[in-house]
């Protein structure tokens, strides 16, 4: 499962997501979110609080095309 490491957090997806839009799954700790990639939209949270939601979106808009990279190359597209 390809994992990008961007500050403290683990942007994640997995081989089985290959028939969704893009996204990533972003995990620390316990906590995980789902975001979508095109538009940069959050799809669920669990237990993030609103403030570092807020980051993991801003981070997520700021490396959106890296993480789009990641996705295409390893689905093929």
């Amino acid at each position: 499962m390809p994992t990008i490491f961007i500050e403290r957090y683990k942007f994640r997806f997995y081989s089985s997501d290959m028939h969704e839009p893009p996204h990533v799954h972003v995990i620390y700790a316990e906590n995980v979110a789902k975001i979508w990639l095109e538009p940069v939209e959050l799809e669920y949270n669990r237990s993030y609080n609103r403030a570092e939601m807020n980051r993991i979106i801003k981070l997520t808009q700021q490396n959106q095309q890296r993480l789009l990279e990641a996705w295409n190359e390893h689905f093929d597209r």
